[in-house]
């Protein structure tokens, strides 16, 4: 985005070395890293909370922390995981993978994560404008709050906003879904239902539809509740007799078009009414006598842009397990995309490869996620961080989710105070050997590479 605006006179605040756009779980890890490294941290999140689909969305669970036989999302990650069980007397104390979540907690959990290590957050705040950059570099940033227009500079900027927006608007170029830039991955309205009958709904075993005793099966049927589109449905016990609900798609829904996600919203509330009211009447035992509590304040996305990086990360270094020199974390996360095959990989040899292929690990099983690819093609002083990293649709199925994006902005944030307590010119450019020997005295878990037996590209 270009500098066309006339914005002389507008307050200009330039004491940040590290500023984070977007208070996501890769915003606030990233926050609170670069603020314990001893940089100056500003968090400027556009609602009122931080934790973006954890909290905002309402999604109802983590997913697996683990490779099926360790924890391998460790550092700040592990540490949001164990305090958001505590206090849960429903979860279990060794419960790693695919843990409840109780939001409003979450919500406290995350603002002592940033405040405690010393970055200032401000909510209400949106990002609206990127100036050009100069050599690579973006020397200003513009917000929109009650306190009207106003610019930040700093050092070393990370785009934890989801969408890529600070670095798309500063020109780098990115990706959109498949290679004609449409068929992104359909959202969802998470939802709550409180008032049910907890020995009823545990007795079920789950309501996903891979149980064929679900409900979700006679409700589809049925023809009653048209929209309720599909058989998606993840529910997981948030708290006392309350039960967050992953439902339903919301297709050709773009969050980087207000209108769109404007329209889904209106959509998924009604969405969510039908769900509570199917149940009832399909599942009497544990919901004749509930009711819809609350849908989230923000629609849950899976997928905008993805930056072009210095690396992107594809479907081969999925499959094959891969490592790298530059490596910032694991991710053990199955390909998770939510949309038939044929809507994804269209040429002949690409869906022969995808039917012939695992799209989940064995026990013990990552792939690493380098560095390379939380940087820009074309910014020196931005990273990205979370599900807007440099990698191919397919593998952005994986590495979208909550567990894998406080790694990599606990990863980012580290790399952007020593960048720029170092005076770096360059962020892509540090040194990524002294970054992992840092995250791991910070509790990472980074294995050593052995390029020779399974070398990066």
């Amino acid at each position: 985005m270009t500098t066309d605006l006339h914005l002389a006179g507008i307050p200009l605040e330039n004491s940040y070395d590290v500023i984070v756009v977007g208070g996501g779980p890769s915003g606030c890890t990233a926050a609170a890293a670069a603020a314990r490294e001893g940089a100056r941290t500003l968090l400027l999140e556009a609602s009122g909370m931080l934790g973006g689909s954890g909290t905002s969305a309402l999604v109802p669970a983590w997913c697996p922390f683990t490779d099926k036989e360790k924890v391998i999302y460790r550092g700040l990650a592990q540490e949001v995981l164990e305090r958001s069980k505590e206090g849960s007397a429903h979860v279990a104390k060794d419960a790693v993978d695919w843990v409840p979540i109780d939001p409003e907690k979450l919500k406290r959990i995350y603002d002592d994560l940033v405040t405690r290590h010393g970055a200032d957050v401000l909510f209400h705040t949106q990002l609206c404008h990127v100036d050009a950059p100069v050599d690579g570099r973006v020397p200003r940033i513009f917000t929109a709050s009650k306190s009207g227009l106003r610019a930040y500079a700093a050092k070393i900027y990370i785009d934890c906003s989801g969408d890529a927006d600070l670095a798309a608007w500063a020109g780098n170029p990115f990706q959109k879904g498949d290679a004609q830039g449409c068929r992104l991955m359909p959202a969802t309205h998470c939802f709550q239902i409180s008032n049910i009958n907890e020995a009823a709904y545990l007795a079920m075993g789950n309501l996903h539809a891979s149980n064929p005793k679900s409900p979700i099966h006679a409700i589809l049927a049925s023809g009653k509740y048209p929209r309720i589109p599909d058989l998606h449905i993840c529910s997981n016990l948030s708290g006392p007799g309350t039960a967050g609900f992953n439902a339903g798609h919301l297709f050709e829904v773009d969050n980087t078009d207000p209108a769109s996600v404007s329209s889904a919203l209106i959509e998924g509330r009604k969405m969510a009414a039908d769900f509570r009211d199917a149940l009832a009447e399909f599942f009497p035992e544990a919901f004749a006598n509930s009711y819809l509590v609350t849908t989230g304040a923000q629609m849950g996305i899976r997928e905008t842009r993805r930056i072009v990086g210095r690396y992107t990360l594809t479907l081969d270094d999925y499959m094959a397990r891969r490592s790298f020199a530059d490596e910032i974390c694991r991710n053990s996360y199955f390909i998770d995309v939510h949309w038939a095959k044929e809507d994804l990989v269209k040429d002949a040899a690409a869906m022969q490869k995808w039917e012939n292929t695992t799209m989940s690990y064995k026990s013990g099983e990552s792939h690493g996620v380098p560095y390379r690819c939380l940087v820009p093609v074309n910014l020196r002083n931005v990273l990205v961080a979370g599900r807007s990293i440099s990698c191919e649709q397919i593998v952005q199925g994986s590495v979208r989710v909550m567990p894998a994006c406080l790694a990599m902005g606990e990863a980012a944030g580290l790399a952007s105070a020593r960048a720029a307590a170092a005076g770096a010119d360059d962020v892509g450019a540090i040194d990524t050997g002294d970054l992992r020997q840092r995250l791991r005295a910070r509790g990472a878990w980074l294995p050593d590479v052995a390029l020779a037996e399974n070398p990066a590209t």
